[in-house]
Order: structure tokens, then sequence, then C-alpha cells
């Protein structure tokens, strides 16, 4: 069985060094000298790219929310909108990018706001497709407060419908998941479409 690195292991020197050989060789099976000025540091460069772009798999995202848990009786809907992402599609392995937009209904207790946004990232640091990665951001937030509903949003753009395959630059993806209230009560789902669709002027 495959070991998973701790977050602390992740950039431990063997760690990058195997990681830097199976790119080298890489490198060479692509028809390139690894050897050549350009290309001698890309190795390493790479595998210390791809800790980062995965370090996600080293995090706990519950643990994320409920170290800043706090007992409120606030009962409003909490959005954060517009929070950057970057993830690696599982498929072929390049970008895909855009932005979350996550709403949670208190019941009983509220979390950092920056939270939120460190949750949207552990995820998105894993190799994930779009779908998985919205539901993911919904489930965890659920679990860890408890709220009386939550919804999720997720627009994005994919390098691999981009750059290969279909080449289609403009294409950009939606996908949505929610819980309790937003399920139930379309005013309430509604509301958040809007509030997520508004721009400050």
């Amino acid at each position: 069985m495959e070991k998973n690195y701790r977050k602390e292991e992740l950039y431990e020197p063997r760690v990058i060094e195997e990681l830097s050989e199976h790119y080298r060789r890489i490198i060479e099976l692509l028809g390139e000298d690894s050897t050549r000025e350009g290309l001698l540091k890309t190795p390493e460069r790479v595998a210390k790219a791809m800790a980062f772009l995965t370090k996600g798999y080293a995090e706990d995202p519950k643990e994320i929310l409920l170290s800043a848990r706090f007992k409120e009786e606030y009962k409003q809907m909490v959005i954060v909108k517009d929070i950057e992402l970057y993830s690696m599609c599982e498929h072929h392995m390049m970008p895909f990018y855009g932005k979350a937009h996550v709403a949670y209904i208190p019941n009983g207790y509220i979390t950092g706001l920056s939270k939120i946004a460190r949750v949207v990232e552990c995820f998105a640091r894993r190799l994930q497709v779009q779908e998985r990665l919205t539901v993911q951001i919904r489930n965890c937030i659920q679990e860890a407060l408890d709220p009386l509903g939550v919804a999720v949003v997720i627009e994005a753009a994919h390098t691999c419908m981009q750059m290969r395959g279909v080449q289609k630059q403009n294409s950009v993806t939606t996908t949505s998941a929610f819980t309790g209230v937003f399920m139930k009560q379309q005013q309430t789902r509604e509301e958040f479409m809007q509030l997520i669709s508004a721009r400050l002027r």
C-alpha cells in the first residue's frame, strides 16, 4: 500500500528526491535531455510544486473548522463568496481554477470566516473532479457545524478542456450542492443565488 505523507513530511529531502527521480524519468521518456542546463533542476522544482499543489491530503478540513468554532445565536445566512481556488484534475493532472461561493445558516455555532476559505483550499489542493470538490466542501461544513443548511457553488475553467481535447478556451463549468433549508426552501436558495451574483457598486 502506498504511504500517505503527513504535512511535515511532504518537503523532507527524501520525499522530494523520490518524486524528482520519477519526473526526471518522465522528461527523458518525452525525448529530452534531463542533464542539460535548462532541465537540470526541473525534476526537483516540479517535485516541490506537486508537494505544494497536493498539500490538502495532509490537512484535516473538519479540524480547520472546529479550531475556530464559536457559540453564537445568529441564524441568518453567512456567505463567503468569490473564494479563489486552484486544483488539479485527476483525469489529466492539469489545473482547473475558478471561484467558490459558500453559505451556511448557523444553528448555534459559527466559524471564523477565513476557515471557510481554508476548507475550500484544503479540498482543492488534492487530485480532484469539480463535482466531488463541491460536495466535499458542503459535507465538511455540515458535519463540523451542524448548521440549518449549507450551499456551495463552484465556477471553474478546466485547462484539460482549454489546452487539449476539445480546446474550448471560454468554457466554464458550474456545480452546486445544498443541504437543509437550501434544499427544502426555494426562496432561501434563490436568495443565495442572487447574493452571489450581485456585485457591490
